[in-house]
């Protein structure tokens, strides 16, 4: 009797989340295996395809042992094509061929820029565009007088849209089409309309409002950055039974109305008069319709997603209503998010409420100021004679509390909901341990993750600024591949940069661009950690994800950048004038002055060169390129990092938490430099009182530093401090998310002084990744966690700690737990992958495992007061 434990899951499309509309004509496929056989391996899998299930081909039996991005084995899709797909496999234990996956389907989108029918069309009215516009109304009526098999609309705008058809709103999508470098790249969106139409007579619309496109962006108060009007573009596809297709394109017939959005803006909020909302579409019978104008438009610009959209993904209920000193109702959501507010009301038409959205509260009052010259206000006009339901569509803001005023009648807490919205992405990977309050900052890091992952990586969600810098995502890029799945997400805004950067030269600082006409840089500055971005955001992806993509589509953009580093240090290849961040935010620097750190500058420029020119020799390697000049490079700018700042001894000069972090970490020390330089490093961490002393930079690398070199109390002691500066002192205020400053609240409840304090920053949050890899001891040791490291560092008083993380093979978990110096261990590898395991024993006992869930115990050799430290005992 054949006998067959494997089981593989729905084939994935690239890295797709919903492969409708892709833009790929050879997508690669992957899958999962679930298996009760301990070490399974792949050893051949057998694909089959064809246009629905009951019309599959096989393409043969493929010997191969790899599940991830294996390649189309059918001719290339064309534009609209669906595609049944479904794998089975060979392994293992297994005497013949598991069943088949379940079905899974992929859909082209418009491949071509000749497939677009459609034109870019705007109001014809005038705008001036100098402040906030009214949203507009592009609409018309057609018909349908048949039985309809399927309807597709593929939409994008310059600005943000909306679509409906017959009043209803198409898709769950927000924000659509997303933030890009719309002059290289506009995303369309593919939606599924057949159950959208009726027969007889229809109306599409598509609503209108500034975004990114137009609207105010970034810190210098720009309006109009990609261009003055707003205008969309739509196709409606309509297929009968014969296959033959119905094309209703956005053109001249289209008929331009006003909405009842009298202005929205990403910043500043949304005013919306609930009186004017049955006109301004087609059919209304409304008088004041207008023409339409036809804007020019090459459409070789439109693009397909790589990630998934923006989307509402969670709702909160009030917390608790509270009353200001001065007098003013304020709601509570309990917890600092990104989204907006739904109301729920009823009073006399033209009442107009008003809600105002930040963060905290400054001594009992909301705390607007952080919030610069965004006003994140909202506002509603009441039709009146009814209940009536609103939330905002083209606004988003970063709050924890809301002032409401105007409210006409008893306020209900119940009448208000908080509505989470970001990227969609796919949550993979949790963390927790038996401290309170380490559980509550990791909360807060993924919190921090999920309001700044909204299209783009971005700095802040709440004040003038929400741009994509490069060295935020740089810093947080290996915790969020941890937390979430993001290679479509992060493939997008690569393929940004790249365009942005060109051929020559650094990358920008943000992404999609926004340039800066102020000092104190220039356009296109040489930034050390802020332009490493391009060479290292997609190492950790491939790292993460396995797909070797990553590196073949950015390393002539990594070399570009590597040449412009290596030009701006001069022929001695050695950092001397200039400004740069450096270790932005050292705790150290004055309110307002972040970049006065007591690591140099140069210091870090000098070790990221050394670091991103031995990653990007690499990933030349990798990819078969010469890699020689690169592995000079490197080498050449570490004899110069070690000559001007490591003394005869091995200590770094200055002896700061940074400057020994970076030197460990990116390996610029040799023999026995590394040792005094650990020790020096341990030495620094306790004369700063155990205190956290690292900006950008340092951070995400301290405890490492100390970890891997013997020092594992000590970054304990550093990630277990309460008081300020450090990790912990945000939970002790009660923060729900990361802050930008260490102190971005004082003490006495005030907020800091300087003018750029964020409440919702992910990047000094990046310390997770040392949490999940170290402190729980789950690590990729191969791209794609093909192989894992298993290694956990118990300490800190912790009893137990846990982490959980899907990778492209499936679910990894590692449990410990110890009770005095008796530490046990449960380990879950995924099929396909092996572990090495590395318990945390005196003679660091290493195992090699393979697919399966094992058990291991040992004695832990702890340092002395590891076991359970005295500050522990209080906490909750």
């Amino acid at each position: 009797m054949t006998h067959h434990t494997a089981v593989p899951s729905a084939v994935r499309f690239e890295h797709h989340e919903e492969p409708l509309g892709i833009g790929e004509d050879r997508p690669r496929l992957s899958w999962q295996v679930s298996t009760d056989t301990s070490g399974w391996v792949q050893s051949a899998y057998e694909l089959e395809l064809g246009p629905d299930e009951a019309r599959l081909v096989s393409y043969g039996r493929t010997e191969s042992a790899e599940q991830l991005l294996q390649p189309w084995p059918a001719p290339p899709l064309e534009s609209r094509q669906r595609v049944a797909v479904r794998v089975r496999v060979w392994g293992t234990g297994d005497d013949g061929p598991s069943g088949w996956s379940r079905v899974a389907y992929v859909e082209a989108g418009l491949l071509h820029p000749g497939d677009w029918q459609a034109a870019m069309i705007r109001p014809a009215w005038h705008e001036a565009s100098e402040d906030t516009e009214p949203a507009a109304r592009l609409s018309r009526t057609f018909e349908v007088t048949g039985p309809v098999a399927s309807a597709r609309l593929y939409a994008s705008a310059h600005g943000l849209y909306v679509a409906s058809i017959n009043g209803r709103r198409v898709g769950r999508d927000r924000l659509a089409p997303g933030w890009t470098s719309y002059h290289h790249r506009l995303r369309y969106q593919t939606h599924d309309v057949t159950g959208y139409l009726r027969p007889g007579t229809n109306v599409i619309g598509l609503e209108l409002a500034d975004g990114w496109w137009r609207g105010n962006l970034g810190f210098q108060d720009k309006r109009n950055t990609y261009g003055d009007r707003t205008a969309a573009i739509a196709q409606l596809e309509i297929a009968d039974d014969g296959g033959r297709i119905t094309v209703i394109g956005t053109d001249r017939s289209w008929l331009a109305g006003r909405s009842p959005v009298l202005g929205a803006d990403l910043y500043n909020g949304e005013t919306y008069d609930a009186r004017l909302e049955d006109g301004g579409w087609a059919g209304s019978g409304d008088a004041a319709l207008g023409p339409v104008a036809v804007e020019d438009f090459e459409a070789s610009v439109l693009v397909a997603p790589d990630g998934p959209p923006v989307r509402a993904t969670e709702e909160l209920s009030v917390r608790a209503v509270l009353g200001t000193p001065s007098g003013k109702t304020i709601l509570d959501f309990g917890q600092n998010l990104v989204g907006h507010v739904r109301i729920r009301v009823s009073g006399e038409a033209g009442t107009e409420l008003v809600l105002r959205h930040a963060e905290v509260l400054e001594h009992g009052e909301l705390g607007t100021r952080p919030l610069r010259v965004a006003r994140q206000t909202d506002r509603y006009i009441l039709r009146g004679g009814r209940e009536e339901t609103w939330e905002p569509e083209f606004t988003i803001h970063g709050f924890r509390y809301v002032e409401v005023s105007g409210w006409p009648c008893d306020l209900d807490p119940e009448a208000f909901t908080a509505v989470v919205v970001h990227s969609d992405l796919a949550r993979t990977g949790t963390f927790e341990c038996s401290d309170a309050m380490l559980n509550r900052l990791h909360s807060n890091v993924v919190w921090g993750m999920r309001g700044n992952f909204v299209d783009v990586p971005t700095d802040c969600p709440q004040r003038n600024e929400r741009l994509g810098w490069t060295g935020d995502f740089q810093i947080f890029a290996a915790t969020a591949s941890f937390l979430y799945r993001i290679p479509g997400f992060t493939a997008s805004w690569l393929k940004d940069l790249a365009a942005e950067q060109g051929t020559d030269g650094p990358p920008p600082l943000v992404v999609p661009e926004v340039t800066f006409d102020k000092p104190p840089f220039p356009v296109r500055p040489v930034m050390a950690a802020w332009g490493d971005a391009a060479v290292l955001v997609p190492w950790v992806l491939y790292q993460r994800s396995g797909d070797l993509e990553f590196l073949r589509r950015q390393l002539p953009g990594m070399t570009a950048w590597l040449d412009a580093a290596a030009r701006a240090a001069g022929p001695e290849l050695r950092f001397e004038q200039g400004f740069q961040f450096g270790d932005w935010l050292d705790p150290a620097a004055p309110p307002n002055d972040p970049g006065a750190a007591r690591t140099p500058w140069q210091l870090v420029a000098q070790a990221y060169l050394a670091c991103s020119a031995r990653v990007a020799a690499e990933a030349a390697e990798l990819l078969g390129e010469d890699s020689a000049a690169l592995n000079g490079l490197s080498q050449r700018a570490a004899e110069v990092f070690r000559k001007r700042y490591i003394s005869g001894s091995g200590l770094l000069m200055p002896p700061t938490q940074t400057a020994y972090a970076v030197a460990l970490s990116f390996g610029l020390l040799e023999g026995g430099e590394r040792a005094a330089a650990a020790a020096g490093l341990a030495a620094a961490v306790e004369a700063d009182g155990y205190r956290i002393a690292t900006g950008f930079v340092g951070t995400p690398l301290v405890c490492d530093a100390l970890t891997d070199h013997g020092y594992a109390t000590a970054a304990y002691r550093l990630l277990l401090q309460t008081e300020c500066p450090s990790w912990l002192y945000p939970v002790t205020m009660g923060a729900t998310t990361i802050w930008e400053r260490w102190d971005s609240m004082l003490p006495d409840g005030s907020i800091n002084e300087g003018e750029m304090t964020s409440f919702n920053h992910y990047a000094l949050g990046a310390v997770a990744d040392w949490m999940h890899r170290s402190l729980a001891g789950l690590a990729p040791a191969e791209p794609g966690y093909r192989k894992l490291l298993v290694r956990p560092r118990p300490g800190g008083g912790l009893d137990w700690a846990e982490a959980r993380h899907e990778t492209p093979y499936g679910v990894a978990s590692v449990r410990w737990d110890l009770a005095g110096r008796d530490f046990t261990l449960q380990l879950t590898v995924p099929a396909g992958c092996t572990a090495t395991v590395v318990l945390p024993d005196a003679e660091g006992s290493t195992y090699g495992v393979g697919s399966g869930t094992h058990s291991f115990s040992c004695a832990a050799a702890l340092p002395d007061g590891a076991v359970r430290a005295p500050e522990l005992a209080a906490r909750p």
